[in-house]
């Protein structure tokens, strides 16, 4: 049970690599090429393991063909290659704390597109998330965020951020329920890849070059490797040992291990407005989405 922990402490840092890594990368590989290698190279690494569960779940992933195309758009396209457009214009803190907000944007789609009841207590959290992440995206001034007088780097990652939040909703369609985890990873890796290849083929001709240095290629093998593969392999493992419920709390870490990565790793430092958006953010994330039971047996063991 100590090494399930351990692994779920690890997880956040490998998710929040992609963020880190393609900050760095993002000068000198264009973002559709940067996106489709990561992808192409992430769905060869983990193909060996998901051949069996891929010839399993073949009748359901034809059945549900049309989700997976838009599901591997939103995550790969969107929350691949548009992501690291942003990131051309914004600090890796920023994104981070920009990103940290989806658990409550996906609770407002489900609200408005399912039909999700939303208690109180999840309507306060949304409400302070949504404020913690407009002071982010406005650099503290909510003038300036009302004014859209705002960084289009931030602008573009809030978009990722409600793509990837429409992206969560719909991995949670019944049509794609028969689909094991590892066949669900893989199919949308490889049509990432396919959405990816004619705008990254675009840019080689653009911009004429291919990503040809050492560097730019380890980069590229640490992100389909660590904030992929590795991210992928370590949250389903959690969940298979201590369920979804405990193995989403990690998913709390995200933020403290983004912004301290994007300190330590690429020097950025840390404002007045990142403090005064994270505090909101966490605070709702925690009213919004922890279960009341939680709240309930914490009191029950302090009595």
């Amino acid at each position: 049970m100590y090494f399930t922990y351990l692994v779920l402490l690890i997880m956040p840092v490998f998710m929040s690599s992609n963020i880190i890594i393609g900050r760095l990368a993002i000068n000198s590989v264009e973002p559709f090429t940067l996106a489709f290698l990561r992808w192409l190279l992430a769905f060869l690494i983990i193909l060996p393991l998901a051949l069996p569960s891929l010839r399993k779940d073949w009748a359901a992933i034809k059945a549900a063909f049309r989700q997976l195309l838009a599901l591997s758009f939103l995550g790969m396209w969107i929350c691949g290659a548009i992501v690291y457009f942003g990131l051309k214009n914004t600090s890796a803190t920023n994104a981070t704390l920009i990103y940290s907000g989806a658990p409550v944007i996906i609770l407002l789609l489900e609200w408005l597109f399912r039909g999700r009841k939303i208690a109180l207590r999840e309507i306060s959290g949304i409400v302070l998330a949504l404020i913690g992440i407009g002071l982010i995206v406005g650099r503290g001034s909510f003038t300036a965020l009302l004014s859209l007088k705002i960084q289009w780097g931030d602008a573009v990652l809030l978009g990722c951020t409600i793509s990837w939040a429409a992206y969560s909703v719909m991995v949670r369609s019944k049509v794609l329920q028969p689909l094991s985890n590892i066949s669900l990873f893989a199919i949308t890796a490889l049509l990432g890849s396919l959405w990816l290849l004619p705008f990254s083929l675009g840019e080689l001709v653009i911009v004429g070059h291919f990503p040809a240095t050492q560097d730019i290629w380890l980069a590229i093998a640490a992100m389909a490797l660590i904030p992929s593969v590795l991210a992928f392999s370590c949250y389903q493992y959690g969940i298979s040992k201590v369920g979804a419920s405990v193995a989403g709390m990690f998913m709390y870490l995200l933020p403290p291990y983004g912004v301290g990565m994007a300190i330590v790793l690429l020097g950025e430092h840390l404002q007045p407005y990142h403090i005064y958006g994270f505090i909101p953010i966490m605070a709702g994330l925690l009213l919004a989405t922890v279960p009341l039971s939680l709240f309930k047996r914490t009191r029950g063991i302090t009595r």
